[in-house]
């Protein structure tokens, strides 16, 4: 049975290593073609490393175009919204799962069912409300569209459950109020799903390109994925240049997730106990 389990042990290793390999595989040729130049990139001899690195791809794209204000952009609208998601999708998961009132299990249902409604659905009656409003074109309107997540809600409220009720009974015994109970018992306990939370809007908002693109119309407003695109509008055959700013673009993703990855993964165990 041990060299049974040991066989089935390599075999699955070595699977997900095969299987890993060709994942990466597409972040490893862009991150050879930002390095290269163009007659490099899509050569009939190729070559995972150039004979002359062309470390100045990374250098040379902050000059085409405005790249520093698409990336502070980029970084205010998605740290704004992931706090703001955060806030709100707590706030409302406390609330689902350890208040009680009337049609709470409905409301929650109904709520998380808009999970389900493709956002091409109600894009343009979206749209015409932030139209009417004013609001199309600025940071501000992008802000209030992406504040609230039925997938947050959800997450949050999966850990929420799992929080014995007796904590939250000692709490009221001791004076705390529903509000104190959230602040000084529940969040604290909700680090895990908080990073996960945080990771997944913090990715999402990041890439998202069709939002910006349909709300955002001067240049100065315009995110990093705007920005990558309008680079590749102008300078499509400067493939190490592109393959440059896409690496760049990778990089706060990449950290966020590093950083948080150990609560990640309690995060994502820890909100499928109870459900």
């Amino acid at each position: 049975m041990k060299n049974r389990s040991l066989t089935y042990k390599i075999i699955m290793y070595i699977i997900l290593i095969v299987l890993t390999c060709f994942t990466l595989m597409p972040l490893l040729w862009m991150l050879s073609a930002s390095i290269k130049t163009d007659s490099e990139v899509f050569s009939m001899t190729f070559h995972w490393f150039p004979q002359v690195p062309q470390w100045q791809n990374y250098s040379k794209i902050w000059d085409k175009i405005p790249l520093a204000t698409f990336t502070f952009n980029s970084v205010k609208l998605t740290v704004i919204i992931t706090i703001v998601q955060v806030v709100t999708s707590s706030f409302a998961a406390y609330g689902f799962s350890k208040c009680r009132f009337r049609g709470r299990d409905a409301l929650f249902l109904l709520y998380v069912a808009t999970i389900a409604i493709p956002w091409q659905v109600y894009m343009l009656p979206q749209y015409s409300m932030m139209n009417k409003m004013h609001l199309v074109d600025s940071h501000l309107g992008y802000v209030l569209m992406q504040s609230f997540s039925a997938f947050g809600v959800f997450l949050m409220r999966q850990f929420f459950m799992s929080l014995p009720n007796e904590l939250l009974e000692a709490g009221r015994i001791d004076g705390l109020s529903e509000y104190g109970n959230y602040f000084r018992i529940a969040l604290p306990l909700a680090k895990p799903s908080i990073a996960t939370l945080t990771i997944f809007s913090f990715v999402t908002i990041w890439n998202d390109y069709m939002g910006p693109m349909i709300y955002f119309n001067s240049t100065e407003n315009k995110t990093i994925q705007l920005g990558i695109k309008m680079f590749i509008a102008q300078y499509s055959a400067e493939y190490g240049l592109v393959m440059a700013a896409s690496v760049l673009s990778l990089v706060p993703v990449l950290v966020i997730f590093l950083a948080g990855q150990k609560f990640f993964v309690q995060g994502i165990a820890s909100s499928g106990i109870k459900g």
